[in-house]
This record gives C-alpha cells, sequence and structure tokens, in this order.
C-alpha cells in the first residue's frame, strides 16, 4: 500500500501550472514543482513520468520547500539540480537511505555510506537540498507520522511506525512537528470546538475561526463557498459553532485591521506550527506596516542566514492572513513574490500601509 502524505505547507495546482504538467513544458522547470500526495515524490513540470490526478498534486515554490514537507525527489526528472552531478547522485542516495531507516541516521552513519567526511557531507548534503541532513530527516520523520496518525486507530501504532521510541518523545516532538497533540491531528481536531464567521471585506470573502485558545483563521478569497470547503475539510473532525455576538466583534477587529493596519489586533492566536515555523511567524510580527524584509532579511533575524528557503516555506503554510503579516516579506530585488491569498492582495495591503506610513511621516 502506497503511502499518502498530508501537505500543509503548499499550494493547490493553478490551471496554468496543471497546463505546464500536461504539456511537460520545459520553461516551466525552475519555476516550481510539484507533489504528488499518493507517492511522496515531487518533480519538474517536465518530467517524463505518468501525469497524476490533479487532485493529488500539490505545488512548490522550489525542491526545498518540498523537501520541508516530506516529499522525496523524482529519480527520472532529478529536480533538486541540473544534470545529475556525481555529488547530486551522492546526494540522492543519502535521501533514499534516509527514507528507508527507521531510526535517525547520525551523521557517521551517513558518512559511512557515502565515504565523505561528516563537513564534507553536511556541506554538500545543504548546498544540495538546502537541508541539513537531520532536518530531511525531521521532515520525513512528520511525512510518516501525519500519514501513520491517518491510519492508524492506534496513537502508538503511529508512533512506532514513524520511528519515535517512546510516547514521551511522540508527544515533545510530536507537537512540534504538528503544531498540535498528536491525538487532535489524527482526528483532525475531534473534541475541538471552532466557532467561525464568513464576511465580506474591501479583499473579498472572509473567514475568520477560533478555538479557546485564539483566532486559528483567517483566510481570504474570491468566493466564500471556497474557504467553507477548505475550512471544513482542515477541521473535519472539529465541532463547528456558528458565530455569536462576542465574536461578531472580533471579526469586526479583523476587518478593521485589513482596512486599517494602524488599529492592530490585540485578539490572541492559536498559532499551530513546528517550532521553527512559529519562529519565523514571530519574527513577521515585529515588523512593522509599511516595511518589507526579504526572506533572507527575515532568515537573518532569527539567526538562521542559510534558511531563506525554510523561511519562504514557513510564509507559505502561514493560516493567519494580516495577523501574521507574510505579505510584508518579498523578493531580494523588491519585487513582489507568491502569497497564499494572492498577489493581489498582497500588492493592495502593502500600497495601504505605504500609504498610511507616508501620510504619518508628513505630520
Amino acid at each position: 500500500m502506497k503511502e499518502q502524505i498530508v501537505v500543509t505547507a503548499s499550494q493547490p495546482v493553478t490551471d496554468t501550472q496543471w497546463q505546464a504538467i500536461l504539456e511537460r513544458d520545459r520553461n516551466a522547470d525552475g519555476r516550481f514543482v510539484y507533489g504528488v500526495i499518493t507517492t511522496g515524490i515531487f518533480c519538474r513540470p517536465s518530467c517524463p513520468a505518468r501525469r497524476p490526478n490533479v487532485e493529488n498534486v500539490r505545488i512548490f515554490p522550489d525542491g526545498t520547500a518540498a523537501l520541508q514537507a516530506g516529499f522525496r525527489p523524482c529519480r527520472r526528472c532529478t529536480p533538486l539540480s541540473v544534470a545529475g552531478s556525481p555529488v547530486t547522485a551522492t546526494v540522492t542516495a543519502l535521501c533514499r537511505h534516509i527514507e528507508h531507516s527507521h531510526t535517525l541516521p547520525t551523521l557517521e552513519e551517513l558518512a559511512a555510506q557515502c565515504g565523505w567526511s561528516r563537513y564534507h557531507l553536511q556541506r554538500q548534503f545543504k548546498a544540495v537540498t538546502g537541508l541539513t541532513p537531520r532536518e530531511y530527516a525531521l521532515a520525513v520523520r512528520r511525512r510518516r507520522l501525519c500519514g501513520n496518525l491517518q491510519r492508524h486507530t492506534s496513537i502508538i501504532g503511529a508512533m512506532e511506525d514513524a520511528g519515535m521510541e517512546s510516547s514521551s518523545q511522540l508527544y515533545t516532538q510530536g507537537k512540534d512537528m504538528l503544531g498540535m497533540r498528536p491525538g487532535q491531528y489524527r482526528s483532525a481536531g475531534k473534541g475541538t470546538a471552532i466557532r467561525f464567521a464568513i464576511a465580506e471585506c474591501s479583499l473579498g470573502s472572509l473567514l475568520v475561526a477560533e478555538t479557546s485558545q485564539g483566532l486559528c483563521t483567517i483566510s481570504l478569497g474570491d468566493e466564500p463557498e471556497a474557504l467553507l470547503e477548505e475550512f471544513q475539510q482542515r477541521f473535519s473532525g472539529a465541532e463547528l459553532l456558528p458565530p455569536d455576538g462576542a465574536f461578531d466583534d472580533k471579526v469586526a477587529q479583523v476587518i478593521s485591521l485589513i482596512e486599517d493596519p494602524r488599529q492592530g489586533l490585540s485578539l490572541p492566536l492559536d498559532i499551530r506550527g513546528t517550532a521553527f515555523q512559529q519562529r519565523v511567524w514571530q519574527a513577521l510580527r515585529q515588523i512593522p506596516p509599511g516595511t518589507t524584509l526579504s526572506y533572507q532579511e527575515l532568515a537573518e533575524k532569527i539567526g538562521q542566514p542559510s534558511a531563506a528557503r525554510a523561511v519562504a516555506s514557513a510564509c507559505a503554510a502561514n493560516t493567519l492572513a494580516v495577523a501574521i503579516p507574510c505579505h510584508r516579506i518579498v523578493r531580494r530585488d523588491g519585487h513582489l513574490s507568491g502569497y497564499r491569498w494572492g498577489v493581489e492582495r498582497k500588492r493592495v495591503l502593502l500600497k495601504r500601509e505605504r500609504v498610511i506610513r507616508a501620510s504619518e511621516c508628513d505630520k
């Protein structure tokens, strides 16, 4: 039985991207890679392999983002680099070894596998994948844990199949990996009450939701039906509650923040993500309105200057639009990069913030 994986840091395929995949368009190579959730493999758009079903395709900006989500590179199109160099072939073989190891391999074990020194291994592995061997191994473990929790009736069985040695390890590492307790993840939020409402704002349709811990979702879109469908899939096991008067006031605060970022948002947030993602999201909240940073600058801000691609993946995984202002991150050249809720909304938000900041400076 093939392992189906669960992806939280990717984007659904667009019509243009799907057409490029159907046509195996080489001009699209380098613009994105696509992962197939039923196989756990990611490919270039031009990959000669049999085309997957569109509903199983997820889009990533690059191979590093796909690796962060636990996908492994395709052997046919070698999406991690141009032409299969000996170094790339060795790193790909190490990835395979990590994927088939039931425990986390040590650097010594991997070095013995390929004949490199530990230092050379660490450097070359990160140069090809953007991750250290340990980071890649943890991404693989997370993928296994996600899939196992959805298939197993026993959480202990899911833990053992993911290569975790004890229940204490599951509940310490597992919560960081999943952003919630393993039992909650397995049941898609079962036992969690979530209140939500759909409204309209100047950026289109808006869905706001909260748990007892705080706001867990702020989504923007063109159609309320699409927002509702995605939300219901994400929390299919939760008890979904209609808004009440108090919650309507919170939705109004979110709308005020969208229309005027000077309002701020004092509401608590239920931030669900890995430890690394939460560091990125916390740093995003410290960027003043009207100011932008590049992915590289944000990586340096959190003390990990080599993690720009991982930072980009964390921004893509954000589910709290505007409250966690990932729209304030741009490419190094200042041009707009992707945005979960549409680049045009990102452009409007940044323009609005710049106008407000300029008016304040003129006073």
